[in-house]
């Protein structure tokens, strides 16, 4: 029974990422998805509570595998936290400026405020993500390879110095494709500050690997 459960909800899941495709998020019904997938409503709702949820699922299986390798960078048992962070941030920055992440990205924050997409993409994916980057940062702390503070308010600028030199860009739809050696030099330079505010007391931060020493 539970293997023809999971035919069916990835039959749904196959037939909706199909329609979003076509027609977008917003023209998209829950209607036009049962019409194609040829069954009740009923058996739809049964799966997916809403068209956002069912959204936000067929996002999530399309990025969890890179979800898992971005956060598989950060050890708890390295010496060198500036290497660690250093491919943490290149790797979250790499998703977070691919094109389809950007794209929903975009669509989220549009969202919020009239559906529960945005909501689920801030519970399931940012605050999870932010949530792992925390427990790393609080070892890290515990061992005293950064100083003792809040780690999740040091996580949050974290994330705020990794983004801090594209996000505007981003918001208004400004902003190009992202090098690689870009956000190489982005990483680097939010690093570099992250640890010289957050670096163990008495000791200077050391100068992240392949940071720039020209103005962005």
């Amino acid at each position: 029974m539970a293997k023809k459960s999971d035919t069916k909800r990835q039959h749904i899941l196959t037939v909706a990422a199909q329609a979003f495709q076509e027609l977008g998020f917003e023209r998209t019904t829950m209607s036009e998805i049962c019409a194609r997938m040829g069954g009740s409503k009923a058996t739809l709702y049964n799966y997916f509570p809403s068209k956002e949820v069912l959204f936000f699922e067929i996002m999530y299986l399309s990025t969890e595998a890179e979800f898992q390798a971005v956060h598989s960078a950060i050890d708890p048992s390295t010496d060198d936290i500036v290497t660690s962070l250093q491919n943490f941030g290149e790797r979250l920055l790499t998703i977070l400026y691919s094109p389809q992440v950007r794209a929903n990205r975009h669509l989220s924050i549009s969202e919020s405020g009239h559906s529960e997409l945005g909501r689920l993409v801030y519970e399931r994916r940012v605050q999870r993500s932010q949530d792992l980057v925390a427990d790393f940062i609080r070892k890290a702390m515990d061992h005293g390879k950064l100083r003792q503070a809040d780690a999740v308010v040091a996580t949050k600028h974290l994330y705020s110095l990794l983004e801090a030199e594209l996000i505007d860009r981003f918001l208004f739809q400004l902003l190009e494709e992202v090098s690689r050696d870009e956000i190489r030099q982005v990483t680097a330079r939010a690093v570099a500050v992250f640890m010289a505010a957050y670096g163990p007391a008495g000791k200077i931060a050391p100068e992240t690997r392949g940071a720039s020493r020209q103005e962005p």
